[in-house]
């Protein structure tokens, strides 16, 4: 009741600063009494993936709390573990505002917000903070004006200063908003990239004494020739997860309404079904291999436990939370929990 109240409010006001003001309420209240407001009671079921325990198989989907401003609220909400970024090496205000649509009709919401962030280090004091016990992966990316050739060095740069403080760490680049970041995706780039990046967890984990699963992020907007050269890529460099999948460019399911034409990658709804396509079709490629999180277009309980039928271990959230709320996550764990 508090959330649809909330909401009511949220939707009549632009949505980014909606975002902002969610955002710094969740910061202030996470380890007060007010976050009864939102705290749920969620059934623990555990369920493992890249070698970590998790307390239920629901997480929040990154970009929503960019800069891990408010994860113990998160805790608060019953979610299992909370992606957290995507973060750059140095802050970078991101796209020219308007930058955050809503289209209600479809329960969709285009975004080309351009990884703004307040840059690796605010977000390490961040995860330092922390009151909570909850698992916390880190999104990673390059700032926008390092050129592609170099982009590996932006990720290494985030993981040399993320690496103690994650729980998992995962590589983007499948954001549309960042441009050219879609081509590391592909061929020599993919290679190099993801060889360099088990290398670099080879060391940090000799230096920690501490071994954190890396996580590939890849786009619905890939071929099954695209999404089989990925997968041979993600079992050659022994990568630990993939999770599947990032926004979509394609309009097919809005066409029509209102934003439905900005620039940007399309989230929520109208991403379900083609999520899922990529999830069952990456899943055969890995047979097994490498554990899959599947995000992208989960509304209830029913398109989450689609998601596990197609080859998702874990699942995350984000449209769908905006537009349902936190009883999402209890819906999702409860079916789960009965299967």
């Amino acid at each position: 009741m508090f959330y649809k109240l909330a909401q009511k409010v949220m939707f009549q006001i632009d949505p980014e600063l909606a975002h902002n003001v969610a955002i710094g309420s969740l910061k202030m209240t996470g380890n007060t009494p007010l976050n009864c407001f939102y705290r749920q009671n969620v059934a623990q079921v555990p369920v493992e993936c890249m070698g970590i325990t998790f307390p239920n198989p629901v997480g929040l989907a990154a970009g929503l709390d960019k800069d891990g401003e408010s994860i113990d609220a998160f805790h608060a909400m019953g979610f299992g573990h909370v992606e957290v970024g995507t973060v750059t090496p140095r802050p970078q205000p991101g796209n020219d505002l308007p930058r955050l649509f809503r289209l209600k009709p479809a329960q969709g919401i285009i975004n080309r917000m351009g990884f703004n962030n307040k840059g690796v280090d605010n977000l390490v004091r961040n995860l330092m903070a922390k009151k909570s016990d909850i698992l916390v992966g880190v999104n990673i990316g390059k700032n926008k004006d390092t050129p592609v050739e170099q982009g590996k060095d932006d990720y290494l740069i985030c993981m040399d200063k993320v690496y103690q403080y994650s729980a998992y760490i995962a590589v983007n680049i499948s954001s549309p908003n960042t441009p050219g970041l879609r081509t590391l995706q592909y061929g020599e780039l993919l290679d190099d990239l993801l060889g360099s990046i088990k290398a670099k967890q080879t060391e940090l984990a000799a230096k920690y004494g501490k071994y954190v699963p890396v996580a590939l992020k890849i786009a619905p907007d890939l071929t099954d020739e695209e999404i089989k050269s990925i997968a041979d890529s993600l079992i050659k460099n022994q990568f630990d997860g993939v999770i599947a999948t990032n926004t979509t460019l394609s309009r097919d399911a809005v066409a029509g309404l209102e934003h439905a034409e900005e620039m940007g990658g399309l989230s929520g709804k109208p991403l379900t079904d083609l999520s899922t396509k990529v999830i069952k079709t990456l899943a055969g490629y890995l047979n097994g291999q490498i554990p899959i999180i599947g995000v992208g277009g989960i509304n209830s309980a029913q398109d989450a436990n689609d998601k596990f039928a197609a080859g998702s271990t874990l699942v995350q959230i984000y449209s769908g939370f905006i537009y349902q709320g936190p009883k999402l996550v209890s819906e999702i764990v409860s079916a789960y929990r009965s299967k």
